[in-house]
């Protein structure tokens, strides 16, 4: 049987939803290492909409389900109705979507809030000793949710700020190149920077890569 793993969405686009990139290149790793993919995102409107092309912030409301639909191609289900059972591995693509709509970390730091569903799946893999991966922002999120209890091991790159935040949540924080991982085996945790650090897809391409790997061999 092939493994199922995880994957928490959250939008389309690196400005006010999932890192496209980083997403596409997670669900091209699994598939390559012939995992089923389970994409999953909450059903509930974004924080904010971006123009791309413009970076500015628009009125308009968009829902992250629907967007995270586009990346998945369709075949994605609501978060609320996802169990632990239904995955043996969760990973969690980066963009701001993910400290912005998973979460209230870009805004709120180690006072972060985090969707009650994205919280309870991956408080629930981490209790059942399930690999989660995490990309570029989304370590935020695994700081705001298991900081205080469990202290996991965790990268963003370099980022003084964002490191800082990500310790004040209680967990710990260790500087890491693009093309590397921060694994921590007590948690079974795995964390690459990604577009935290960039430059360019192909740097994105050989950390995720190898993060994702790492997810995929703890099972």
């Amino acid at each position: 049987m092939p493994h199922k793993v995880g994957v928490i969405l959250s939008g389309c686009g690196f400005k006010d939803g999932a890192e496209i990139h980083e997403s596409v290149l997670t669900l091209l790793t699994l598939d390559k290492l012939g995992c089923k993919v389970l994409c999953m995102a909450p059903d509930i409107d974004q924080a904010r909409v971006v123009n791309h092309l413009t970076g500015q912030e628009v009125k308009e409301r968009r829902n992250v389900l629907v967007e995270s639909a586009r990346i998945a191609r369709g075949d994605i289900r609501d978060a609320a109705g996802v169990s632990v059972d239904d995955f043996d591995a969760l990973i969690l693509p980066g963009g701001y979507g993910a400290a912005t709509n998973l979460s209230t970390f870009a805004k709120d730091g180690p006072k972060a809030q985090v969707n009650k569903d994205v919280a309870r799946l991956v408080k629930e893999a981490h209790a059942r000793g399930k690999p989660i991966g995490a990309i570029c922002i989304a370590p935020g999120i695994i700081a705001a949710v298991l900081g205080k209890t469990a202290h996991p091991l965790l990268t963003i790159g370099h980022d003084e700020g964002t490191a800082g935040n990500i310790e004040a949540c209680g967990a710990r924080h260790e500087g890491c190149a693009v093309r590397e991982f921060v694994i921590d085996r007590k948690n079974r945790i795995v964390s690459t920077p990604a577009y935290m650090l960039g430059p360019s897809i192909a740097h994105v391409a050989e950390g995720i890569e190898k993060c994702v790997r790492e997810v995929v061999a703890l099972i």
